[in-house]
């Protein structure tokens, strides 16, 4: 009995020992609180009814640590649904938070949902923003840092701080009026003027002669290509958009709609003022703010002629884009490698040619993805995938390439099994640069080119060393190709980052799917998510 007693003890310690290094093992929880509400700022000089989240504009920005769990209580007091979508997080397993009319039921007016996910093996520059309607347009949106654990080094040299730069075009009118434009069948004028962090020429960054700090730059615009520059100051590129970059030196770079990047500066000029400039792209007239680089223990304000930077035509753009292309490394910042490929030796499966162009239908202006200008259902596809619900959508419903069919409203779906390698073109028919957002999962960006996309055009494609991100611009008439591996079951949006375009039809989504019911691959419903359309209960 005593040696029974004692093994049973010695069991028990055992057990305890597993509880204490589970609990102790589990990742932190983030939590927050957010309330949504309108208010009232002056981005341009002028007073405007903007989006404030916690009374700020922009929103509060989440700092977080890779693998942390992220728990966020939206409490919508706004006079319409709202949904915010984690631009860049993978939501690995979980497209039941991606916050897109899609994939969940929009927050209504003076109510609440709490989105769960957690920052699965990622690091690098993100964002936050509205997905629903045209609120992107007057605020809600904010920065998403994650950095890596202090058992994890970064591949460049270690920096005195860092700055978080939320750069975008901005208008005067309100998202009402610009949606109401947008219905009647217009087209958006061009934006009155751009902000760096909510502020016109008045946001100012201070740092120590002699340090290197990381700047973060987001384009958190709905329509405008933008350059950014530091007065004075190279700019040594190490991340796009989570994946490390082969370390370069610019003095200027474009960061287009929905993208994000960071650089490194350090501090070696004389004791002042510098300008942080950026400015519009491909636009007439040139838009253009200012922020301040200030060195600590300065009196003086910036004294060189203020940097407008040259007006580049397209062929230039493009030019430059293929040399940055080449050299930035597919050395993707993930923290914990679960193995790796080459993405260059992989047999691509299926082939989407997509191909964007402006359309008339019923009278008014709409975009279409391969002859469909997508449009929302009352269910969002996957709680209809999840249920079975018929009548919501048909999967293959698009063509994987450009048709002659007369352009339709619809809801297109593509079909894809899960770890499917696909090779994706963007085919801008447009005199407009065009941008291109996958939610759910990244790409490696793999070639630039004028004109048509044609199978000869694979002889162009880098094979070697392209980046993985998952936006990524389409020149004017020209295409881009991206590599793709399909890793991440769910359902997920595939979107233009030009929020007029995409409002008018420019997206589709992506249906990630094999028929094992496992954890491992998915998760269940969450036991709070929000049932609208057909899934009413």
């Amino acid at each position: 009995m005593i040696k029974q007693t004692i093994f049973l003890q010695f069991l028990l310690g055992i057990l305890a020992c597993f509880i204490v290094f589970f609990a102790g093992a589990e990742d932190p929880y983030r939590f927050y609180t957010w309330f949504v509400t309108y208010g009232t700022r002056a981005p341009l000089g002028v007073n405007q009814r903007v989006i404030l989240i916690n009374n700020l504009f922009p929103g509060p920005p989440i700092e977080a640590v890779t693998n942390d769990n992220i728990i966020v209580n939206v409490i919508n007091q706004l006079d319409e649904p709202f949904l915010i979508t984690w631009h860049g997080v993978k939501q690995r397993k979980t497209s039941w938070q991606d916050g897109v009319l899609g994939t969940n039921c929009p927050i209504p007016p003076h109510s609440n949902w709490t989105y769960k996910f957690q920052l699965k093996d990622q690091i690098g520059t993100y964002m936050y923003y509205p997905s629903t309607s045209m609120h992107r347009a007057i605020g809600g949106f904010g920065a998403l840092n994650i950095n890596q654990r202090s058992v994890i080094s970064i591949p460049y040299p270690a920096f005195a701080g860092d700055f978080t730069l939320l750069v975008g075009d901005w208008y005067k009118a309100g998202d009402k009026a610009l949606r109401k434009k947008l219905n009647s069948g217009l087209a958006l004028p061009s934006p009155d003027g751009l902000l760096i962090n909510g502020l016109h020429g008045s946001s100012v960054f201070t740092g120590q002669k002699g340090k290197t700090y990381k700047f973060r730059i987001s384009n958190v615009g709905i329509s405008t290509s933008i350059n950014f520059r530091i007065q004075g100051h190279k700019m040594i590129l190490v991340e796009v958009e989570g994946s490390h970059s082969l370390q370069e030196a610019y003095e200027s770079l474009d960061i287009h709609p929905g993208q994000s990047a960071a650089v490194l500066v350090t501090l070696r000029g004389a004791i002042k003022d510098y300008y942080i400039v950026a400015s519009t792209r491909f636009t007439k007239p040139i838009l253009t703010t200012t922020g301040i680089l200030r060195y600590q223990g300065s009196n003086t304000r910036a004294s060189l002629p203020l940097p407008i930077g040259p007006t580049y035509h397209v062929h230039w753009s493009m030019k430059q884009a293929r040399t940055l292309r080449l050299n930035l490394t597919a050395n993707a910042a993930r923290p914990n490698p679960q193995g790796s490929f080459h993405y260059g030796s992989i047999k691509v499966v299926r082939t989407l040619v997509l191909a964007n162009a402006k359309a008339k239908i019923n009278g008014k202006l709409r975009y279409t993805v391969n002859g469909i200008s997508y449009v929302d259902p009352t269910t969002p596809l996957k709680l209809a995938d999840w249920f079975n619900i018929p009548g919501v959508f048909t999967l293959n419903n698009i063509k994987d390439f450009p048709t002659s069919r007369p352009p339709a409203m619809g809801v297109s779906v593509f079909g894809l099994t899960l770890h499917d390698f696909i090779e994706i073109v963007f085919q801008n028919t447009e005199p407009t640069i065009q941008s291109w957002h996958l939610d759910g999962e990244s790409f490696f960006v793999i070639g630039y080119g004028g004109g048509k996309w044609t199978t000869d055009s694979r002889r162009r494609y880098n094979l070697a060393d392209a980046i993985s991100r998952h936006t990524v611009q389409v020149y004017p008439n020209s295409w881009t190709a991206v590599y793709a591996s399909m890793d991440n079951k769910g359902m997920w949006n595939l979107r233009s980052q030009i929020w007029s375009d995409r409002f008018l039809g420019l997206q589709t989504y992506l249906r990630v799917w094999n028929n094992e019911k496992s954890l491992y691959t998915e998760t269940d419903i969450p036991p709070n998510a929000l049932r609208c359309g057909k899934a009413k209960r």
